[in-house]
C-alpha cells in the first residue's frame, strides 16, 4: 500500500498555556497544489513548522512518505523542501554557490547534486544568473532562487510560506508559473493570505483557525461554504426594479445592475428562482441568462473566519 505523501494524526501544539493547534488530522495523497489559510495567529506557522521537523508537536505524528518526523527526522527533513516567509538566502554567495550548497545540506552526493543544481537553475529561471550574488538580486530573481533551494534535492513535500509578498505584478505572474509547474511533479502547501493566489494556483484547500480544521475541501466546495443569496436575471422584456419586487415578496431587493440585468437579492435562498422562472412564463419575458452570484473567496474567508469564533 502506497502511504500518503502527507499524513498528519491527532496533531497539537501548546506553547506554555495557549494551544495554537489542536486535535489536526488530515492527508494529501497527490501532487498539486494545496493552500493553507488562515488568519493571523490562526496556527498556520505552527503547523508548517511541525511538518518541516523545525519545531516538535507536544502531541500527534506527521509522516511524509511514510516517514515518522519524531522517528527518523532527519530523513524526514530530506524528503521536504522549504521555503519560510523570510527566504534563508545567503547573500555573499552566487545563486549557483548557494544551491550548490544546499543539495549538499540535503545529503546528496556530488555528481547528483551538480545535475540537480543545473536542472533547478533550468526549471526556475536562474541559468543566465548562475553568478551573480545573491546580495545583487532583485526581490522576484531571490524568491525564484528561494524555491529553488526548496526543490533542489528533489522532494515529496514542497512547503511555501508566503511565497509571493512583496513582489511586483510581473514577478508575481512568473512566480506564479513557477509554483504551477512545481505542482505538476510535486505536492506543495501554499501558505497565502491572498484570495487571487489560492483561485489561480490550489486544487484544494485547507483552512485553519483557532488552531482547528475549519473547511477542508477543493476551491469550489470553498466557494459553496456560503449560501449565495443574490439571483441575477438576464431577460428581455422586464420590468422596472421596483415592479418586479413588487410581484415577489420573498425579495429583499431588486436593483438594475446593467442593460436588461437585475439582481435579486432574498433571503431564502434557491427558492426564490421557481418564483422568478413562473413571472417569466406568465409574462413573457425572454430569458437570456439566469444565476445565482457567487460570493468572493475572501466572503467566504471571513465567514469561516467569523464561525470559529463562535
Amino acid at each position: 500500500m502506497v502511504s500518503p505523501i502527507l499524513k498528519v494524526v491527532d496533531l497539537a501544539h501548546r506553547y506554555s498555556d495557549n494551544w495554537a493547534i489542536r486535535g489536526l488530522n488530515f492527508e494529501i495523497n497527490d501532487v498539486g497544489v494545496v493552500g493553507l489559510l488562515g488568519s493571523n495567529g490562526a496556527g498556520k506557522s505552527t503547523l508548517m513548522n511541525i511538518i518541516c521537523g523545525c519545531l516538535s508537536q507536544t502531541k500527534g505524528a506527521v509522516t511524509v512518505a511514510g516517514v515518522d518526523g519524531r522517528e527518523r527526522p532527519l530523513e524526514l527533513r530530506r524528503k521536504i523542501g522549504f521555503l519560510p516567509q523570510q527566504p534563508p538566502l545567503s547573500f555573499e554567495l552566487t545563486i549557483e554557490e548557494y544551491l550548490r550548497f544546499c543539495a549538499a545540506a540535503r545529503g546528496m552526493e556530488r555528481k547528483l547534486a551538480e545535475e540537480a543544481v543545473d536542472s533547478v537553475m533550468e526549471r526556475c529561471g536562474l541559468t543566465s544568473m548562475r553568478r551573480r550574488q545573491i546580495a545583487n538580486l532583485s526581490g522576484g530573481y531571490r524568491q525564484r532562487t528561494g524555491i529553488a533551494q526548496a526543490v533542489v534535492h528533489r522532494p515529496k513535500l514542497v512547503v511555501l510560506d508566503e511565497p509571493t509578498v512583496g513582489l511586483d505584478p510581473n514577478q508575481l505572474l512568473s512566480v506564479r508559473e513557477l509554483i504551477l509547474d512545481i505542482g505538476k511533479e510535486h505536492t506543495v502547501v501554499f501558505s497565502t493570505h491572498i484570495m487571487s493566489e489560492v483561485e489561480a494556483l490550489c486544487r484544494e484547500v485547507l483552512m485553519v483557525e483557532k488552531g482547528v480544521i475549519v473547511f477542508r475541501g477543493d476551491i469550489l466546495g470553498f466557494q459553496s461554504v456560503v449560501e449565495p443569496n443574490a439571483l441575477i436575471l438576464v431577460a428581455q422584456g422586464l420590468p422596472s426594479p421596483s415592479a418586479l419586487k413588487s410581484l415577489l415578496p420573498d425579495a429583499s431587493s431588486v436593483d438594475q445592475i446593467g442593460p436588461n440585468t437585475l439582481r435579486i437579492t432574498n433571503s431564502i435562498g434557491r427558492r426564490i428562482t421557481r418564483d422568478v422562472l413562473n413571472l417569466a412564463e406568465q409574462n413573457g419575458w425572454m430569458i437570456e441568462e439566469l444565476f445565482f452570484e457567487k460570493h468572493s473567496l475572501e466572503d467566504v474567508f471571513a465567514t469561516l473566519s467569523k464561525r470559529s469564533e463562535s
